[in-house]
């Protein structure tokens, strides 16, 4: 499936194991799969993502790279414009239809049914992004029960001063029984273009960046109900991550291990192939199902009922049908996974970018483990055994030399899950934005994108740690 290439990471639904579980990077690697967020942070106000620095060295990084503003609390869903919603207070602040604003017809592209919904509207301030921006990508955590759904749209403000039209950042729901979630690729205002998740400058050598945007949500309900879709926090990332094939080394400080449940990707090959293909493609959502897991949450019985009762880990089949991206043919959207994990009572979760792995060390340190993004040359990941177009890994931990203990779900089986990997040699494949193919060709490489799931109410030191890598 070819996707168009920015020069972010290209991720999404590539195959990332070994053999079948793996995109040969021979003739498939020039059908990379363009897919990807970045949305970075959660916050309150305006935060700024800075390297962190190991052992008092100073970030390698003289700028700030990425920018990041979310709302979620009750005094944010009282700001912007609202057209029929209210803010709800209480320990976790939401944001809900009070009164319909309208009632509208959507036609779902992928089912062709049209069905009839009431909806209610939110719009943000405008926020001015500290980093003059190449990319914007929206992401959200909701509660959309049966009968509810949510769209999310951002507009943009260029550094001419002209504004982008509202575009379509995903139109979602938890469940898949009222609409078929999706993105909306082909919106362009011949300046800039929605690439499944992303909104990218088409051209950055020009010198156009997005200086502030806007976000605006729908909040859709079936008719004549008093049902509504809760939302606990919608923003955005801003970010301008310079060209480049390697990065400065970072400095080993963190020597920890976390204990996160152990799941193959490989072990579901074959097993509901219209959700990307089956295993050999679901990085993601397996990766996301362990940090899921690692907190404590798992889907019930009843949700697991649809399984095959004769497959193992059911769990996994479970994530990969809750973050298919019907437009996009897989599994690999960023803001999907983010949200399918804050599906999940009281968990918070962004996909973010950040700078170094001693950013990542400092969230291992407090007990987060980070799922990261990555595509490379099976020479260039010592001990991998595969080469990938892109690629998810769950990064448990550090060893005393600082090497990476990675839950990898390119694996033959669970038990296999496991891997440590150089230090150096991961940390160039996850934060360059360029890197050479098999055939020499230049491709996109991921620049730092990661996913970070966490509880929503954490423990000092974690909210600490996740302030320190600009998350709020």
């Amino acid at each position: 499936m070819t996707r168009h290439a920015t020069r972010r990471t290209l991720l999404g639904a590539a195959a990332a194991a070994a053999g079948a579980g793996a995109l040969p990077l021979t003739s498939a690697e020039t059908a990379t799969a363009a897919t990807g967020a970045a949305a970075r942070g959660t916050a309150a106000r305006g935060t700024v993502a800075r390297g962190t620095v190991a052992r008092g060295r100073r970030s390698p990084y003289a700028a700030p790279l990425v920018d990041n503003r979310f709302w979620t609390s009750y005094t944010d869903w009282r700001c912007g414009e609202r057209a029929g919603t209210r803010p709800v207070g209480g320990r976790r602040p939401g944001l809900v239809i009070a009164a319909p604003a309208g009632r509208t017809e959507y036609t779902d592209p992928h089912t062709g049914r049209t069905s009839a919904w009431e909806y209610a509207t939110w719009t943000s301030p405008v926020h001015r992004s500290s980093v003059p921006a190449t990319e914007a990508i929206a992401s959200w955590n909701a509660d959309t029960p049966a009968g509810t759904w949510i769209e999310t749209e951002l507009r943009g403000r260029y550094s001419d001063g002209a504004l982008t039209p509202w575009f379509t950042m995903g139109r979602w729901a938890a469940g898949d029984g009222d609409i078929r979630r999706t993105s909306a690729d082909g919106q362009s205002d011949g300046r800039a273009t929605v690439w499944t998740d992303t909104l990218a400058v088409d051209d950055p050598a020009s010198g156009l960046r997005l200086e502030s945007y806007q976000l605006r949500i729908r909040l859709f309900r079936t008719p004549g109900t008093r049902l509504t879709p809760t939302v606990r926090r919608l923003g955005a990332m801003a970010s301008d991550i310079p060209d480049r094939f390697g990065v400065p080394e970072s400095l080993p400080c963190v020597s920890r291990e976390l204990q996160v449940p152990r799941y193959s990707q490989n072990t579901h090959i074959g097993r509901y192939p219209e959700y990307d293909n089956g295993g050999e493609a679901w990085c993601s959502p397996t990766s996301s199902q362990m940090i899921i897991e690692y907190w404590g949450r798992r889907p019930t019985a009843e949700d697991l009922a649809w399984v095959n009762p004769e497959f193992d880990d059911p769990q996994v089949c479970h994530a990969a049908r809750l973050t298919y991206d019907y437009q996009y043919e897989g599994c690999g959207n960023w803001p999907f996974n983010a949200a399918y994990a804050a599906s999940y009572r009281d968990m918070s979760a962004v996909v973010t970018r950040l700078h170094t792995l001693s950013d990542v060390e400092t969230l291992i340190r407090a007990g987060i483990p980070v799922i990261t993004s990555q595509s490379f040359l099976e020479e260039e990941l010592t001990g991998a055994g595969y080469g990938t177009a892109g690629h998810l890994m769950t990064v448990i931990g550090f060893t005393e030399t600082g090497d990476v203990i990675a839950n990898d779900p390119a694996s033959p089986g669970n038990e296999a899950v496991r891997r440590v990997y150089r230090r150096a040699e991961w940390e160039q494949i996850w934060l360059r934005t360029k890197r050479y193919d098999a055939n020499g060709k230049v491709r996109s490489g991921t620049g730092g994108v990661c996913y970070v799931f966490w509880p929503a109410f954490p423990s000092p030191a974690q909210r600490h740690a996740l302030a320190t890598v600009g998350i709020r």
